[in-house]
Parts: structure tokens; sequence; C-alpha cells
């Protein structure tokens, strides 16, 4: 037998959707949360594991503890913002369960392993990048040394032990709707975006893009494209046809699910015939015709990263997209009837007051169903994060998030402080749904579903309270700035 394993996505800030299935680590404006895909995978191939995402089922830290007393190895998902509590916990764990193994696995880790181990000594190693065959080796009895792809401490000493290969065989791995179904309550997951309740998982794994900023190619999943086989997906989704026919929408959170028009195309004809309602990730580049064949088979909507509206910001990321491409991409969702939510980045190198009132103004005229405004947050491991460094933008005390989680401006250029970049967020927003033809939008879907109008009763209390605390936080901040001046 295996050692009996408990894959975690660690309690943090209240509400927080952590690394294991965010790309964006936070507390969200609006309480949300992803799957943890990646550990689902690794859960899934082990007798006896349990997969326990503490977050959307609100169990606590000190449950945490409790529960991990019956488990004799954690595998641990761990973020950039989340690692220093996550120290905290696996230092609980260890006091309560002093036998356990810890192994950390996600982005952060995977960018530093020597100082992980360094700062958190109960760890036993980390697992850089894909950690599906390392923990789960290691669980079945594999030495250390002979475990590829995984960082440790030997005599005081960090061994590194070479990367392991990627993976590429993605049918071999488990189907993680089986591991859902074991251990999870989809009824727990919500993005305000989708349909409630909703299932989201990957049928790929890569992205070609070279966004500067983007976490998971650069850190975990890579930039070579992998995909599973049609066959493979189409089974998995007729199997979650029959595990949850309350859930309304499934969600394809691929890093990029359409990159591939004929590969795409091949899937949505065996996916049709299943009469399911569901979303994924795209591209502005994705053509016409591959949007046709999506929206016939079921597709719903798309999250686009539009990022900015100023051509040279995309250039300056590597976005691989202009803004023309942005807008007939658009026009053509308008035409076949696919919602579209947009996310948009402000902070990101070469933003200006200027940049800023084109990307509002750009995202007014696209006029999509809904957005998503995130501060450019510079991870360690990405190009952005190097950028910054190398050129001093990174602000005095590194703060991703605050108290609660929620997403802090740390990134600030010559002319335009980290605090207006901040403020530029919710003046985003304001613009964006307070125009008529958006609030329109909003009452009309209140008005027929009630489910929806107590939702979106809720999210909005959530937001403004938000948006409250965020203005407060930058006055602080623009008052002590003058007091300062005032003194000198």
């Amino acid at each position: 037998m295996p050692l009996k394993t408990l894959f975690l996505n660690p309690p943090s800030f209240e509400n927080f959707d952590g690394g294991a299935g965010s790309r964006w680590p936070a507390t969200r404006e609006i309480e949300s949360y992803w799957y943890p895909v990646w550990l689902a995978y690794p859960a899934g191939m082990l007798e006896g594991a349990r997969l326990l995402d503490a977050p959307p089922h609100y169990i606590s830290a000190q449950q945490t503890v409790e529960i991990a007393k019956d488990y004799e190895f954690l595998v641990l998902f761990t973020s950039t913002p989340g690692f220093p509590g996550d120290i905290g916990l696996s230092q609980a764990i260890k006091a309560g369960n002093p036998k356990i193994k810890i192994a950390f696995v996600g982005p952060h880790v995977s960018v530093l392993p020597e100082k992980s181990l360094r700062d958190c000594p109960v760890i036993d190693f980390v697992a850089r990048k894909e950690f599906d065959y390392a923990v789960v080796d290691f669980a079945k009895g594999k030495p250390l040394e002979e475990i590829p792809g995984i960082s440790y401490l030997k005599d005081g000493t960090v061994v590194h032990n070479p990367d392991a290969p990627q993976i590429q065989d993605l049918d071999a791995l488990p189907h993680v709707t089986d591991v859902y179904k074991r251990d999870l309550d989809v009824t727990r997951y919500n993005v305000p975006f989708l349909l409630n309740p909703y299932v989201s998982l990957y049928t790929t794994r890569g992205c070609p893009a070279q966004c500067t900023f983007c976490l998971w190619p650069q850190t975990l999943s890579g930039h070579p494209w992998r995909k599973r086989s049609t066959d493979d997906v189409a089974a998995e989704m007729s199997k979650v046809k029959q595990y949850w026919p309350e859930v309304k929408e499934f969600f394809f959170d691929d890093d990029t699910f359409n990159i591939q028009k004929a590969r795409t195309i091949e899937l949505c004809t065996k996916l049709k015939p299943l009469g399911l309602t569901w979303s994924c990730t795209s591209r502005v580049t994705t053509d016409y015709e591959t949007l046709k064949a999506m929206k016939e088979a079921g597709c719903r909507l798309l999250i686009v990263g539009y990022e900015s509206g100023d051509q040279q910001i995309l250039k300056n990321i590597k976005k691989g997209a202009t803004v023309e491409r942005a807008r007939q991409f658009t026009k053509d969702c308008h035409k076949l009837g696919l919602v579209v939510h947009g996310d948009f980045i402000m902070g990101l190198p070469g933003e200006t007051r200027e940049t800023i009132n084109t990307t509002i103004k750009f995202a007014k005229e696209l006029d999509v169903e809904t957005i998503q405004v995130s501060v450019a947050h510079a991870y360690p491991g990405t190009e952005l994060y190097d950028y910054a460094v190398k050129n001093g933008f990174i602000v005095g005390d590194n703060k991703m998030v605050d108290e609660g989680g929620h997403q802090l401006a740390h990134i600030e250029y010559p002319g335009l402080a980290a605090d207006e970049i901040l403020s530029a967020v919710h003046r985003f927003y304001d613009e964006y749904y307070f125009r008529p033809k958006a609030v329109f939008r909003i009452l009309r879907k209140a008005a027929f579903d009630s489910n929806d109008r107590r939702r979106l009763y809720r999210e909005a209390k959530t937001f403004l309270k938000l948006r409250r605390a965020r203005n407060k936080l930058v006055k602080r901040h623009s008052d002590e700035a003058a007091a300062e001046l005032a003194k000198a």
C-alpha cells in the first residue's frame, strides 16, 4: 500500500482562491473558486488518497490540522501570496503529526526551491513544475534521490534532482472528475460569470504563447502544447453528464482551449451529440469558422484575455495579438451569440494615465457581457518579474495582497504610482458597469431568474464593500505621502 496521502489546497485568507486552481491567486472582488485540477490528477492515482480543497468547503486551519493527523504524506499546493501562511500551517500539521512527510508543489516552490526549503524546514521535498508522478512515486516508496524533478535538503545542502520530462501522454492520467465525485462538493464552487453550479477540467496542458506576465506556462505547465485525445475528452464529458445532472455548465480551463483549429473542430463534433452547455478560454486570434463550430457544439461563453487596449503594451508583453484583431474577434462572437467575459490588466509595462484611459475606452467599445480587471502581478519566475526587478519597478514592501488576500499593486512606473494603478481598477469597473447599456443587461438578467437576482445582490454587496476598503487604503497612502512631503 502507498503512503496514505492528503492532497491539500490549503486554507489561507478568508475566501482565498489559491494556487491549486487559479492562475492569479487572490481573494476575488466577488467570492469565487476554481477547481484544484492540478492536485486531482495524482489524487486519482493513489489508493486511499483524499483531495481536500479547504477554501470553498470552509475548512479552517485547525480543522485541516486535525484531518492531517490521519495521513502519512501531505502534498500542499502553495502560491506566492499564500506561502507565508502555508509555512505556519505545515508547521502546525507537523506538530500534530510528527511522522507525516510533507511536499510542497506549485509555481512558487518550482521557481524558488532552495529558498522555500530553507524558509520552511518541515518540508521534506518540493516537486518542481509538473508534479503528478513525482509525488506518486514518493508515496509508493521510491527514494528521494531516484525521483526526477524534486529538490530536498540533505545534511544541510540542497539537492536538485534532474528535471522530470514533461508528461506527453495525457490520456494516461486519471479523469479529474472521478476525484471530484469522490472528494468534492461541486455546489461549493462559484465563478460569477459562469452558470452555477459548474465543473471545470483541462483538455490540454501548456501554452505556446509567450505572454510575459502569465504564470503557469513559465513556471508549471510549460510552453509546449500537449493534448488529450478528443475521444478521451468526449468519454469524460459523457460520464460527467451522468455524475451531475444538476450542473448547468462545464468549463474547459485550458491555458488556451482553442489554439489549434483542427483539433477544436474535431472535439466539437464529439461534444455536440452530448447536448452539454460548456465554456472555455480563448485567444482573440480564433477565427469565425472555429467559433461557429464551438457555438453549434454547445459553447456558451469565452474567457478572453484582452489585457490592454494599447497596441504598444500588447507588444511589450508579447501578447501575439493586435487591438484590431480583438475588435474583429469580438464582433464575430456577438454575431454568433457567444457570450464574452473579458480580462484586462492595469499596470503592465508601458502603462501611463493615457493608456489606462485608452483601455477603458476600448473595453466600452467592445461591450462584452462581463469583465474582470486585475492589477499586474510580477510573480517570481515570469519575464515580467525579471523586467520589474531589473528596472526597479517593484514597490518597497513587494506586497501582492492585503491582509484579506485581495490584490495590491506592487509595480509602479515613473509618473504612475502603484496606488494610482490600484485606483484605476475601480474607476475601470465604475465606468464600465455604470453605463445605461451595462445596467440594462444586469437588470434584464435579474428580472427573469430569482436565483440570479439573489446571486447578483450578494455579489454586488461584496464588491462594494471591497471597493470602499480599497478607496480608504489609497486615501491613507495619499495622506501619508502628503504628510511626508510637508515635513520635507
